[in-house]
């Protein structure tokens, strides 16, 4: 008989804080919801409770919890209990690389209680362990899944070592002594626990993975350097508001385009197309969300420099979404933080074509300076790549260079970082009127120096 693999099912749990209204409340609960979906995970239940806070240790009040124990099949009772053989946190990591869905049900068996409750907040080590032994499931608080997606989704090397940075930092605190290795190490490290000796094996990773990282950064700053004085467009907002659509739009780059949150990890650059002179560069940098773990920005830091480094950020907002202009303020405050609010911005209002006629007006009323588009419209995305190009005119300024005979192989570097107006011929070289950024001219001045 055919078996088919189980698909893990959680319940969500969620505290209304009295800062927090009915419509963000929902809102964030609906959001970790698409996380748990990004996850592979299908989600079977939601309990939520207004609460004056999050610091109890057991998160919900009796009732709430013995509500969600009875759709989990726990007890719903915090209790002392002997420790588990390994933590729950440990074995979630352990088994990281393995899919999850791994567990075989033969058809028209009994379903099974969900396996997992995933908190919309950041939870203590001991308020998890407390939710677990009260449920009997597996417990992930909103930095676990999110870290978790961070970790399936990375690809190149440097956003490799990012995440496990991350993980490990996330998981060194949560780890704790199983009752079959709770002895004292003999020999080299005598005096250890086992958990003492797994905590500094982590602590000598994470040395490993920064000197690693920082070899890559340190590549990634001088390929940054020689862009310095190219036109520079930085994508940045919220996951899954549609940067990857206006990039492969303006770029047409075969970018991931997907409906899941944090699709993109690793930041892509490409020349804005059809191709101007000089080039102007996009990139297209991580998402950001509400609550994103302060590891994961600042491991992404180095990523994220493209936006610090770039002449010209567009915030990308679904304003499709109720809750986008909270989203808005996840992002510029993101950015504070690596200290690129002062880089020039723009506002799409993206997924135009999701909003009705009169919410468009009052987004007009409300946002006169953003741009309103659909990723999806040809003509939306020819009248923005117009806008950039706009804007960079308005800082370009005109020059007259003289190119050497000696140093005719510089004439592509020229046509590359400028655009040249006309050219002629005199004594001593080729006279070129150009326009272009004034670092780029000055830059191609001192290298037409006759030496």
């Amino acid at each position: 008989m055919e078996t088919k693999l189980a698909t893990p099912r959680a319940v969500l749990v969620g505290i209304q804080l009295p800062s927090v209204d009915d419509v963000a409340h929902i809102a964030s609960l609906e959001e970790l919801g698409r996380l748990v979906h990004t996850l592979g995970y299908d989600v079977v239940g939601t309990v939520s409770q207004k609460r004056d806070g999050i610091g109890s240790a057991s998160l919900l009040g009796k009732g709430k919890l013995e509500e969600l124990a009875a759709i989990t099949g726990g007890t719903g009772v915090i209790a002392s209990i002997v420790v588990a053989r390994k933590s729950k946190a440990r074995e979630r990591f352990e088994s990281a690389e393995e899919k999850p869905n791994s567990e075989a049900v033969e058809p028209g068996s009994k379903v099974s209680p969900p396996e997992f409750v995933i908190v919309d907040h950041d939870l203590s080590p001991s308020q998890a362990r407390n939710l677990e032994n009260a449920t009997g499931a597996r417990v992930l608080d909103r930095t676990g899944v999110i870290v978790e997606i961070f970790h399936r989704h990375a690809h190149s090397r440097e956003a490799k070592l990012q995440v496990e940075m991350a993980r490990l930092k996330y998981v060194a605190p949560r780890m704790r002594e199983s009752s079959a290795r709770s002895g004292r190490q003999q020999g080299a490290g005598a005096g250890e626990t086992d958990l003492d000796l797994d905590r500094r094996k982590i602590r000598d990773r994470l040395a490993e993975l920064k000197e690693q990282l920082e070899v890559i950064q340190h590549d990634n700053d001088q390929r940054r350097s020689a862009r310095r004085d190219q036109l520079r467009v930085a994508l940045v907002g919220y996951t899954n508001a549609g940067k990857s659509s206006v990039m492969r739009a303006l770029t047409g780059s075969e970018v991931l385009v997907a409906d899941q949150l944090f699709a993109t990890l690793d930041t892509t650059v490409r020349a804005i197309q059809p191709e101007t002179k000089p080039r102007v560069l996009v990139s297209d940098t991580v998402g950001f969300i509400k609550q994103l773990p302060h590891d994961l920005v600042a491991s992404f830091r180095s990523t994220l420099a493209e936006a610090l480094e770039a002449s010209l950020l567009l915030f990308v907002v679904d304003a499709s979404d109720p809750t986008y202009e909270a989203q808005l303020e996840v992002s510029r405050e993101a950015l504070r933080e690596i200290g690129a609010e002062g880089v020039p911005s723009r506002l799409l209002l993206n997924k135009i074509d999701r909003v009705s006629e009169d919410d468009r007006a009052a987004l007009r009323l409300k946002h006169p300076e953003a741009i309103l588009l659909s990723a999806r419209s040809p003509e939306d995305m020819t009248a923005l790549r117009e806008s950039i190009i706009a804007f960079f005119e308005a800082t370009m300024v005109d020059d007259r260079l003289v190119l050497p005979y000696a140093k005719q192989g510089l004439l592509g570097e020229i046509y590359e970082s400028a655009r040249v107006l006309s050219e002629d011929y005199g004594e001593t070289g080729r006279i070129l009127n150009v326009r272009g950024l004034p670092g780029a001219i000055e830059r191609l001045r001192r290298k037409l120096a006759v030496s």
